[in-house]
């Protein structure tokens, strides 16, 4: 038997139960495997690396510092051959990757959301100013309102009070008896202005003035007397009640009373007089004309 044959026969062990022509098949395939280790083979060779360590007979209290542990991995390494150390390296490259993508999407999402954040702060940020500026503008026109009714009611009770600003007495009448007329019904010449009007009429003063009678006065009823600024008295009468009092202060408009038939009256009306500084009555027409600016045949 030549020597050829005795090494062709020679069984060694790992090609004790290999078929011939097996071998380099075989090799092709632990190269392709070597080449892209599946999951599989990286949790088998992260546990031959531990087994290795452990096999050398080192632990975690013998390990007293990191350069021991180093030492080590370093020796259960170098007991692994190429194939297995390329896998472990390859395994670790794509954790590493993994986990270098995972920190990129949290970043990302992070610096999304940050952008949200600072979006919704800008847009609150911008309607509350536009909140402040509506709310200066309406203080402003609120103010500027305020301002122009005060304004407005401070000239009106200037108006109002005006010692020259007339009224006319009543409203919804009709003159029925005139100054100087004479007839049966007076005992003498009629001394005033007579206007007709349905019962309860109110009636104003005709100026402003200081109420200086407001009590029954026999043929004349119910009669209140204003002195007004200039000393002119003006007297209202048969009225059927009164709505002020001696020393009240009226103004052009206000109420004294109502229409009525108190004293000599033959239906609802007021009689109206003028008496200057006090005196004997006048005509109450040219007064009313001249003084006011008032027309009783027109003005009601």
């Amino acid at each position: 038997m030549s020597q050829h044959g005795v090494a062709g026969d020679r069984v060694t062990p790992g090609n004790a139960a290999r078929k011939p022509g097996a071998g380099r098949h075989s090799a092709k395939h632990r190269v392709a495997r070597r080449n892209t280790p599946s999951s599989t083979q990286i949790v088998g060779l992260t546990a031959a690396l531990a087994a290795a360590a452990g096999a050398v007979g080192f632990s975690h209290s013998t390990l007293a510092s990191p350069t021991q542990a180093n030492s080590a991995v370093n020796l259960a390494a170098s007991s692994l051959d190429n194939g297995q150390l390329s896998g472990i390296t390859t395994a670790r490259i794509q954790a590493r990757q993994l986990a270098t993508r995972d920190s990129s999407r949290v970043q990302l999402a992070g610096n999304d959301t940050n952008k949200k954040q600072a979006a919704a702060a800008q847009l609150a940020k911008a309607r509350a100013a536009k909140l402040t500026a509506t709310q200066a503008l309406t203080t402003k026109r609120a103010t500027a309102l305020a301002a122009a009714k005060a304004k407005a009611d401070a000239a009106e009770k200037k108006a109002r009070e005006s010692a020259t600003r007339c009224e006319i007495m009543v409203t919804g009448y009709h003159i029925t008896a005139t100054f100087g007329q004479g007839g049966s019904r007076w005992a003498h010449n009629h001394t005033g202005l007579d206007f007709a009007a349905p019962m309860g009429t109110p009636i104003h003063s005709v100026m402003k003035g200081v109420v200086i009678f407001a009590d029954w006065a026999g043929p004349y009823g119910r009669q209140v007397q204003v002195r007004h600024e200039d000393g002119t008295v003006t007297w209202y009468n048969h009225m059927s009640k009164f709505s002020v009092s001696v020393g009240e202060t009226v103004y052009a408009g206000d109420q004294v009373g109502a229409i009525g038939m108190t004293g000599n009256t033959t239906g609802p009306h007021l009689h109206f007089e003028v008496h200057p500084d006090g005196g004997d009555a006048i005509d109450p027409t040219p007064w009313l004309r001249n003084h006011c600016g008032l027309d009783p045949y027109t003005a009601g």
